[in-house]
């Protein structure tokens, strides 16, 4: 166990520590990918396409290997193109996932099996294979999953039950990894809420509908990324160290009761 005195001078320093960052190149995960590197990690980003320009942090650049996330002969490429690249790993966040907005009246069992194979079998397959690489490895360290996870399986989430399901089940998959992988491998998960990303106009709208969604948030605006990979950021540091098989909601305290703005009653 890390004792206070066993940190180093700044405990968010994470040199020497190597990533996976699945679905890296863009969004959400890119921001992950630049602020682990920022930190002194050194990462390892997937994805189906090479980004436009590589993804860097000051003067480090990620590595990248192409991957389809829902193969597992293609994750056990990543997994082994990190190894020889870095000569370990230490972190992998489950990052990769989404869906369009679908119908669930119409929507085919083709479109669900797709949904939930990259939303939540995948991040599963990541996992099984990440776990035989850093229990093999010499020293095994403190290795930690994160998985990526929404507000939108916690809650009833209409054009998006798939989606909505997987999440839910994510949330599941990482309590359930923390007991059967613990105290070798921590396991958490980040409940993302409604941040502010190139897609996010397929659900918010332009800006003015953006700046209104995020009013239905205790904290009046809808979140940064940045601000997500900065938890990120703590989770896999020793800090975190007595943390494990927990949800961390990140979600500007959440949507409230909608009912209370179709309300007629004489509320306070």
């Amino acid at each position: 166990m890390t004792s206070v005195s066993d940190q180093t001078e700044n405990p968010l320093d994470l040199s020497g520590k190597v990533a996976i960052v699945t679905g890296g190149t863009k969004g959400l995960g890119k921001v992950i990918a630049q602020t682990l590197m920022a930190a002194g990690v050194q990462v390892m980003i997937c994805a189906r396409n090479e980004p436009e320009e590589p993804i860097t942090s000051g003067d480090t650049t990620a590595a990248f290997c192409a991957a389809d996330v829902r193969d597992p002969e293609q994750i056990e490429a990543v997994v082994a193109a990190t190894v020889e690249a870095f000569g370990r790993v230490d972190i992998l966040v489950n990052n990769a996932g989404g869906a369009p907005l679908a119908d669930s009246a119409t929507v085919s069992p083709r479109f669900n099996a797709a949904i939930i194979a990259l939303n939540l079998t995948a991040p599963m397959t990541f996992s099984q294979a990440f776990h035989q690489q850093v229990t093999s490895q010499d020293p095994v360290g403190d290795p930690v999953i994160i998985n990526i996870s929404s507000v939108s399986g916690t809650r009833p989430n209409p054009h998006g039950a798939a989606y909505g399901a997987a999440k839910a089940g994510l949330n599941n998959l990482t309590q359930t990894l923390a007991h059967e992988w613990g105290p070798n491998i921590r396991v958490l998960g980040v409940v993302v809420g409604l941040i502010l990303t190139a897609e996010g106009s397929d659900y918010y709208g332009d800006e003015e509908g953006a700046a209104a969604v995020g009013q239905v948030l205790p904290l009046k605006r809808m979140g940064d990324p940045q601000e997500v990979a900065d938890v990120i950021r703590f989770l896999v540091s020793s800090q975190a160290r007595w943390m494990t098989g927990t949800n961390v909601e990140v979600h500007g305290g959440g949507e409230g009761a909608s009912y209370l703005a179709a309300s007629t009653a004489d509320l306070p």
